[in-house]
């Protein structure tokens, strides 16, 4: 919401007319998106769009690492990573497309990213990612109870 870019899920209780919760959304979506979700799911939410920023900034941080390992400057290396997630969470967003579909347009056969993302495959960022997801869902379901 710092940056306009915001996510929101809110659950509609059973007395809540369709003009409150068009009022509640419109003010939400002053800062970002909304999404209208069962209250069963908002742990999830919590494991996946609360804790998920966390989960980028590292691997934001991450990245640039890697490009200063690899002989960039630190404050290069961080525009450069940041800006990318940028780029690509938009695409993911703007163009409407599976991002695994985006994933296969920019891995040339034989390429420098089919390369990377062959370790990123070995080291199962994937497996990891979505156990992170878990554990932050299960751990917000025992801060619930």
């Amino acid at each position: 919401a710092m940056v306009g870019a915001g996510m929101t899920a809110l659950a509609v209780g059973p007395g809540v007319g369709p003009e409150a919760v068009a009022r509640v959304q419109q003010i939400f979506e002053a800062v970002g998106k909304v999404v209208l979700l069962e209250e069963r799911l908002m742990d999830a939410v919590t494991g996946l769009s609360g804790s998920g920023p966390a989960y980028i900034f590292l691997a934001i941080e991450a990245m640039a690492d890697g490009g200063v390992k690899m002989g960039l400057p630190r404050e290069t290396a961080s525009i450069l990573a940041a800006q990318t997630v940028l780029g690509a969470a938009r695409m993911v967003l703007e163009s409407g497309q599976h991002p695994a579909r985006l994933k296969d347009q920019v891995a040339s056969p034989g390429g420098t990213t089919i390369a990377g993302l062959h370790r990123l495959e070995q080291g199962r960022l994937r497996a990891i990612l979505m156990d992170a997801v878990e554990a932050a869902t299960r751990r917000s379901q025992e801060l619930g109870n």
